[in-house]
């Protein structure tokens, strides 16, 4: 049984142009893909910090001073979970800020610990 040659299989120079071709398509589209992933992130941390900011007023409101720590927050079922940071993809990487008042302690706002910058052109550590 002999086979003709012509039906063998691909050349190098096909597959080459294919690849090519896949190569291109790709550097199109993944820099759309990273930057929704980002966007993404980015609607996800805003939201978590609205929440976490609605729980400390609301601790603030009900019991009067400040929560210690974002664990009291939920210990005492002002919120389910610390939420994670999306960049940093951890729940330990809040920075909490200490009230203005000096006569006060614990934790008045916060804010993410990831020092990178947004596509506005702030950095996620001053939001």
């Amino acid at each position: 049984m002999s086979v003709n040659p012509r039906y063998q299989g691909f050349t190098l120079i096909e597959l080459l142009v294919v690849m090519a071709i896949v190569a291109t398509l790709l550097s199109l589209v993944a820099p759309r893909y990273f930057s929704s992933l980002d966007k993404a992130k980015e609607a996800v941390l805003r939201q978590d910090l609205v929440i976490m900011r609605n729980a400390i007023d609301q601790f603030y409101s009900d019991i009067g001073k400040y929560p210690i720590d974002l664990e009291e927050l939920v210990d005492k079922h002002y919120l389910r979970k610390v939420p994670i940071d999306p960049f940093t993809e951890s729940d330990q990487t809040w920075i909490v800020m200490p009230p203005k008042n000096e006569m006060e302690s614990g934790v008045y706002d916060v804010h993410s610990g990831y020092t990178g910058q947004a596509a506005d052109g702030t950095y996620y550590e001053e939001w």
